[in-house]
């Protein structure tokens, strides 16, 4: 789920004058604050993009892991022709958005403190390994500081809430560590398409963030297909009776 300084200035180009890094070939440069411009407001840029890059990559996750069932998006099921069951809690939309902040604050961290221990910006190609630990850690801290919060709030967990965070925490754990690969994939894009590609905004930030949401839900919750639905969901899909 990395967001590179390169996706950055492609996907802000019309707001943004940061420069460009390369990510073709694996010179994959992670995009804190330093990267991708001076100040505060560079930052605040960096992580608003990201952001909106992995809410967008948790919605097309979905199409990935449930390619033919119905989605329960909450308040924007009527949008879809759906009954609203829940509006907020519980549903996909409170996932992408919850998980996607998370991400982006844990992400753009992890990178600095990296950045800071290496003396210099975290770049996939010259420090693979604390790449890819850097993409454990933050994916990690990021999706359990989204279960904490929401066996905390909400109100389904009522009276099982610490049994809720433990579950959760260990599908955690489970899945982030399929992600492994996640910052492999647009050095192998630029092998495959050629560099123009790779060095996206969708081959560097959102493939490889939409594939990463992919295994580390499908795999630490078993969220597949008919799996992994929430009740309403099922309902919708006629899996489930509507006592369920």
């Amino acid at each position: 789920m990395l967001f590179t300084k390169a996706a950055a200035s492609n996907f802000l180009r019309s707001v943004s004058k940061r420069t460009k890094s390369t990510v073709s070939g694996g010179n994959q440069v992670a995009g804190s604050s330093e990267n991708a411009s001076s100040g505060a407001g560079g930052l605040i840029a960096a992580v608003g993009t990201t952001f909106g890059t992995y809410m967008l990559a948790d919605f097309c996750s979905n199409f990935i892991q449930h390619p033919t069932q119905k989605m329960d998006y909450g308040y924007f099921n009527q949008f879809f022709g759906r009954d609203v069951d829940q509006a907020w809690w519980g549903t996909r939309t409170e996932h992408i958005v919850r998980v996607a902040a998370c991400l982006a604050v844990t992400d753009h961290t992890s990178q600095h403190f990296f950045s800071k221990y290496l003396g210099r910006p975290l770049c996939f190609a010259k420090s693979p390994a604390a790449f890819v630990a850097h993409t454990f850690l933050f994916i990690f801290s990021g999706v359990a500081i989204y279960c904490g919060v929401d066996s905390a709030l909400n109100p389904a967990h009522e009276g099982r809430r610490v049994e809720e965070l433990k579950s959760n925490l260990y599908s955690t754990y489970i899945g982030t560590n399929t992600a492994w690969y996640e910052p492999y994939v647009a050095p192998a894009l630029a092998k495959v398409a050629g560099p123009a590609i790779a060095n996206t905004w969708f081959g560097s930030a959102l493939l490889p963030a939409t594939l990463a949401y992919s295994t580390v839900k499908g795999v630490g919750w078993y969220d597949w297909g008919n799996c992994g639905l929430n009740d309403h969901e099922m309902r919708m899909n006629g899996l489930a009776t509507e006592d369920v």
